[in-house]
């Protein structure tokens, strides 16, 4: 059984989703001390026992201590079983780390799936659903599996009630390169609001626009949902390039100014771009343990994140496959599947 120190590393809920996947993966059971250690309220939250539960389910698996607030679980995996399925965060907790927890082994199942997840789409400190749909899900989609997603509602936070739904085709993983992100296409700015005055997503766009001063001005634009989806605000930012598309975002928050929100997003997007990366900061990690099962692959990307270091430390010792970081001259890095 392999035994992991939850605060290491990112210290957080990433511990816990890479650990079940490559524990559903692998057949390897272990143990997470410390969980969430690094972060201000140590222990589970609720989205982190959905996740939980969610892998439980589809790997007939068994876990010891499983509950809001916990800081110790033992988690045993059996089969992975293919099917339909249905979970429900109960919070605004993010739908989108639920699933990262269990595509990966369902996407290499002897069978489809189809999964209906309900919780938080558009809120803070992970990645909203659209990022999953337009980023990540074509990249995976070209190492063989066919994985589509739809969102039904959006959910914001603190209410929550979003509801996605996805569908995956598994298929054996081959090991693809993602170097360069090719010709830039069209690009955009939306600031989404439901139940809040529409005067916050001008002054998001405007905020967003002086730092994106060479995009064109029809690229910003407005998105007013329903008031009944709110109260909630996301900004969501996105290049299209040839073989990737980006997108950074921003989510509203009592006490955070819309400009603030989203000049910091536009800052990311107009890093990236500078960069010349094909994998911003966020589809970096993501990338990692589909190519590992591939036994090769690499990308480019930006700064490696903690979220990253953490992630390739846990593959290594699950999978037993490492990954080779070169700084290129141009000042993005080449990861590589070191085989």
């Amino acid at each position: 059984m392999i035994t992991i120190d939850g605060s290491e590393g990112e210290g957080g809920g990433q511990v816990l989703r890479y650990a079940c996947a490559l524990s559903l993966l692998t057949g390897e059971p272990f143990t997470i001390e410390n969980i969430r250690g690094g972060r201000e309220k140590p222990g589970l939250m609720r989205q982190h026992v959905t996740a939980i539960e969610a892998a439980c389910v589809i790997g007939n698996a068994e876990c010891s201590g499983l509950a809001v607030s916990s800081t110790s679980i033992s988690f045993r995996p059996g089969a992975v079983t293919p099917g339909d399925y249905h979970f429900a965060v109960g919070t605004a907790g993010s739908t989108g780390l639920v699933l990262q927890t269990i595509m990966v082994p369902l996407m290499l199942a002897n069978a489809p799936s189809h999964l209906v997840i309900e919780g938080g789409t558009h809120a803070l400190a992970a990645p909203p659903f659209d990022f999953i749909e337009r980023t990540l899900l074509p990249v995976i989609n070209r190492m063989g599996p066919t994985i589509t997603a739809k969102l039904v509602r959006y959910g914001f936070f603190p209410r929550g009630g979003g509801r996605i739904e996805i569908d995956i085709e598994p298929a054996p993983l081959r090991a693809i390169t993602c170097v360069e992100r090719g010709a830039a296409g069209p690009a955009q700015v939306t600031a989404i609001v439901a139940g809040i005055p529409f005067d916050v997503a001008d002054r998001e766009l405007k905020a967003a626009q002086k730092v994106l001063a060479e995009w064109p001005e029809e690229a910003f634009v407005v998105r007013q949902l329903p008031a009944d989806q709110g109260p909630g605000n996301a900004l969501l930012i996105e290049a299209d390039f040839e073989h990737v598309t980006e997108l950074m975002s921003g989510f509203g928050k009592l006490g955070v100014l819309a400009e603030r929100l989203a000049t910091t997003a536009a800052k990311r997007m107009s890093g990236y771009i500078a960069s010349g990366a094909f994998a911003g900061p966020y589809l970096q990690d993501q990338l990692l343990l589909p190519m590992a099962l591939a036994r090769g692959g690499a990308f480019t990307t930006v700064k490696i994140s903690e979220h990253t270091r953490t992630a390739a430390s846990l593959i290594e010792r699950f999978l037993g496959v490492g990954f080779r970081v070169t700084e290129r001259e141009e000042g993005a890095n080449l990861v590589e599947v070191a085989r």
